[in-house]
C-alpha cells in the first residue's frame, strides 16, 4: 500500500502554508489587543509626567553639556563684575533674594542679558549640580586670535612708533608670552593680567595639555582678558619657529638657565618669553627652539616658582631692560 504524502494529522504542519509571510510573532506589548500593550501605554504616560524627566527636557532646550557655566552667588557676581562675556542668567523660581542676587540681577539687566526663571529640578539639570544656590550664568565661549593676526598687529604697532624716540619706541617692541604645559586656568588668568600690566602684545597657548581661557581664567585676569588677545596654536614648537622666521627671539624660563632673566641680550629685540609648567618645566622640543634659557635667582629652600609669579618677574625684567636701553640710547 502506498504511503500518504504531505503533512499528517498532529504533525503541526497542517496549516503551515497559511502562516507564510506573516513573520515572527510581535511582542505582547506591541499587540494592541493585549493587556501588556495597555500597561505599556500607562507606563509611558506616567514616565512623561515625571517632573524630573520634564525638567530634563526643558533644560535641554537651553543648555548642552558643552556649555561653560558659572554657578553659585559669589562666583556669578564676581564673573559679572569683571565683565566675563555671558549669554544668559538662570534664576531659581521664588528665590530668596539677598544683596548678592539683587546686584547680580542689576548687572545682568544693565548688560542686556537674558534672565530666565527655572524651578529647582530644572536648575539642578542646567548646573549639572545641586550647589548652584539658585543662580547659574551661561558664559560665552572665548574668541581666540590667530597667531599670524596677533603678530601682524604687534609689528604694525612697533612700526608706528619708529619715529618716536626714547622709552615709548622701546616699549613698543613686540613682546609675547607663551605657556608650555600650564594647565591651571587660574594661573593662566594671572599670566594674562601680568602680560597686560607690562604691555605685552598677547599670550600664546598650545591646544593640547594647556589651560584655556575659561570663566575662571577670565575672573583671575581681573578683566585683562577683555583687551589682551590670546592665541591657541596646534604646535607650540612650530609656532616659535614661525616667530623666528619673522625676526623674533625666544627666551625660555628654567631653573637651569645659563643666564638671568633680563640679562640674556635679547630683551630689546622682538621677543617671546616661554614659560613651562611648575613641575616639569619646558618640554624638550620647546627648550631646543629657545635662543636662550634664563633663570630667576631664588632661595634654595624653594624648588620652583608658580608659573604666574615667574611670568610677572620675567616680564618686569624685560620691561626694566628696555627702559635702561632707552636711557642709554
Amino acid at each position: 500500500m502506498a504511503l500518504k504524502k504531505g503533512p499528517t494529522k498532529g504533525s503541526g504542519g497542517k496549516h503551515r502554508n497559511k502562516l507564510k509571510g506573516y513573520g515572527p510573532t510581535p511582542k505582547a506589548e506591541d499587540r494592541v489587543y493585549h493587556k501588556a500593550f495597555k500597561a505599556k501605554k500607562i507606563a509611558d504616560r506616567r514616565k512623561a509626567a515625571d517632573p524630573r524627566l520634564a525638567a530634563r527636557r526643558r533644560a535641554a532646550k537651553f543648555t548642552s553639556d558643552s556649555d561653560e557655566l558659572v554657578y553659585g552667588r559669589n562666583a556669578v557676581l564676581e564673573a559679572l563684575r569683571v565683565g566675563v562675556p555671558s549669554l544668559q542668567l538662570y534664576l531659581a523660581a521664588r528665590i530668596e533674594h539677598d544683596d548678592r542676587t539683587r546686584e547680580i540681577v542689576k548687572i545682568a539687566g544693565a548688560n542686556g542679558l537674558h534672565i530666565l526663571e527655572a524651578d529647582r529640578l530644572e536648575m539642578d539639570r542646567i548646573a549639572r549640580s545641586g550647589n548652584h544656590q539658585g543662580v547659574v550664568l551661561k558664559v560665552r565661549p572665548y574668541e581666540y586670535t590667530p597667531l599670524s593676526q596677533l603678530v601682524d598687529q604687534a609689528d604694525r604697532k612697533a612700526k608706528a612708533m619708529d619715529g618716536v624716540g626714547g622709552l615709548a619706541r622701546m616699549q613698543a617692541r613686540p613682546l609675547f608670552i607663551a605657556l608650555d604645559g600650564v594647565t591651571d586656568p587660574q594661573n593662566l588668568g594671572a599670566v594674562i593680567r601680568s602680560a597686560a600690566a607690562f604691555g605685552a602684545n598677547g599670550v600664546i597657548l598650545p591646544e593640547r595639555r594647556s589651560a584655556s581661557v575659561t570663566a575662571a581664567a577670565w575672573k583671575v585676569s581681573a578683566g585683562a582678558a577683555a583687551h589682551l588677545p590670546v592665541s591657541r596654536v596646534v604646535n607650540l614648537t612650530k609656532a616659535i619657529q614661525s616667530l623666528h622666521e619673522r625676526g623674533y627671539y625666544a627666551v625660555g624660563l628654567d631653573g637651569g638657565g645659563n643666564s638671568l632673566v633680563g640679562e640674556t641680550g635679547f630683551e630689546t629685540d622682538p621677543l617671546v618669553v616661554v614659560l613651562g609648567s611648575e613641575g616639569k618645566g619646558l618640554s624638550r622640543l620647546v627648550r631646543e627652539e629657545c635662543d636662550a634659557i634664563a633663570g630667576i635667582p631664588i632661595s634654595s629652600m624653594v624648588e620652583s616658582l608658580n608659573a604666574s609669579v615667574a611670568a610677572g618677574i620675567s616680564l618686569y625684567a624685560v620691561a626694566n631692560a628696555r627702559r635702561k636701553a632707552a636711557q642709554k640710547g
